[in-house]
């Protein structure tokens, strides 16, 4: 997986004073499975970090917990997350499923393996020490942070493309 656009694990400044980071997540894919991306928008105090990053093969949904992912591993200490979607995947997934799955060996109601275990996996354990608050956001209705996620994730499948084609 390619990632670009920052770089994880930044040291937010002035830490001390950093009560909560709003995150704008959104994962993006070109065919359904095809090349995607992931983009974040990171905003504390009065700074802003974008992140963002693409895969050649995967799906939206995979972008879409790899958004996520990507967002609180960049984070180095335990801080309140405010983290917004459009994915009800993403949303659904970690609010409501999760404990189901992980109750019953990562396996469904429907007995099946859960999808994406081993992104559920590193995103339950990317959580670990922040206070997450998940955040439905509406796609594509003009919210300048979810709009912004969402161009960083074109921004992804468009530079995956480009490291695909020439054998990066």
């Amino acid at each position: 997986m390619n990632h670009t656009g920052g770089s994880p694990g930044f040291q937010l400044q002035d830490e001390k004073d950093v009560d909560e980071v709003v995150i704008y997540t959104d994962g993006a894919c070109s065919g359904n499975p095809g090349r995607g991306g992931w983009g974040v928008v990171l905003r504390w105090n009065d700074r802003e970090k974008e992140l963002h990053g693409g895969d050649p093969l995967t799906t939206n949904n995979r972008m879409e917990l790899m958004a996520a992912i990507q967002a609180l591993e960049a984070l180095r200490r335990p801080v309140k997350v405010r983290l917004h979607t459009d994915s009800k995947y993403l949303l659904d997934g970690i609010t409501k499923w999760i404990r189901g799955w992980q109750r019953n060996g990562w396996l469904t109601s429907a007995k099946q393996p859960v999808k994406n275990a081993d992104l559920w996996h590193r995103l339950v354990e990317a959580m670990n020490g922040h206070e997450v608050t998940w955040l439905w956001v509406k796609g594509h209705a003009g919210d300048a942070g979810n709009e912004r996620a969402d161009a960083l994730a074109r921004r992804g499948i468009e530079e995956a493309a480009a490291n695909f084609q020439s054998g990066k």
